[in-house]
């Protein structure tokens, strides 16, 4: 058990309002099982940078060799980000699995103990290895790669097209769990460090570039979130064109990949005709992941291009 704060380790603030993490919670209900509980850090999500991802990533290999498995609490905020970056960034086929809860310990509903047990008896599931990194939360298994947030308060509030690839359930102690795909092939990337500044540029109707000679002059890439299938506005094509450094064009819809089809200016054509890199199915937060990562190993934009279009990941 790997603990790194989030509404799951939750408890009132004794110093101020709200409430803050404080108390790693304890995973219940599973007899015969030597547990080893590990806190590299105690933060809510928001405060959770690709730094602490790296420092997460390199403890979960030191203790992949000497455990059958690996059950990560994280808040919800952005989990879907750490578990993306550990996609990309693991090498063990150790499984590894993500979860943690919308409510605290306080709460007469708190999901933290069951989210705990599904997911520790997931990644303890011989038909999880090799698989990546998993979330499992509310009893549905999601991939790291599609899992994203869909409510801010419902306790299952995860979802993300085209939905999950797995199901635990118990009958009686005894879990029952079922995968609906089967593993894939995937690339691990291995930067020393995540060094490297990926802004996010937000489209909407009207938009004439505000904000992207800023962004494209202090950062190292750009991730936008356009519209539809990857377009922008006319305004943006010049920007884009004139711009040397990496600038991934993915959508601010819920679902869907970006598909360069239309030849207007501003069109996804001519985007990726003007250098643009198209994001494929991944929405604006992975894409920037997978840029950062990519520009910390030092690859070039063609370099780049390619990973997004060609590999597997």
């Amino acid at each position: 058990m790997i603990h790194t704060g989030g509404t799951i380790a939750s408890r009132r603030n004794p110093n101020g309002p709200g409430f803050t993490p404080q108390t790693p919670p304890t995973v219940p209900g599973l007899p015969g099982v030597q547990v080893t509980d590990h806190q590299p850090f105690t933060l809510p999500s928001p405060h959770v940078t690709p730094a602490h991802m790296l420092t997460l990533a390199q403890l979960i290999e030191s203790l992949a060799p000497t455990h059958d498995a690996v059950v990560v609490t994280h808040g919800t905020d952005t989990l879907e980000e750490t578990a993306f970056a550990l996609h990309l960034l693991l090498r063990t086929k150790a499984p590894v699995v993500l979860t943690g809860s919308m409510r605290h310990a306080g709460a007469v509903s708190w999901d933290g103990p069951g989210n705990l047990l599904d997911a520790a008896q997931v990644a303890l599931h011989p038909a999880t290895a090799g698989r990546g990194p998993l979330v499992v939360f509310g009893g549905d298994v999601f991939d790291a790669r599609t899992v994203t947030k869909v409510h801010s308060t419902a306790v299952d509030a995860f979802g993300g097209y085209p939905g999950p690839i797995g199901r635990i359930d118990r009958v009686g102690e005894t879990p029952q769990v079922r995968f609906f795909a089967s593993p894939e092939p995937r690339q691990a990337f291995t930067p020393t460090q995540l060094g490297a500044r990926v802004d996010i540029l937000y489209a909407y109707a009207g938009w004439t570039g505000e904000g992207y000679a800023e962004a494209a002059a202090r950062a190292d890439g750009l991730v936008i979130a356009a519209l539809g299938t990857g377009n922008l506005p006319g305004e943006l094509l010049p920007l884009i064109e004139a711009t040397n450094k990496p600038v991934v064009i993915a959508t601010r819809t819920h679902a869907g990949p970006v598909i360069p089809v239309y030849g207007y200016a501003g069109g996804g054509a001519t985007l990726v005709e003007a250098g643009a890199i198209p994001a494929s199915f991944l929405n604006a937060h992975k894409a920037r992941i997978l840029l950062l990562v990519l520009l910390s190993l030092g690859l070039d934009r063609e370099a780049i291009r390619r990973v997004f279009v060609d590999d597997p990941f």
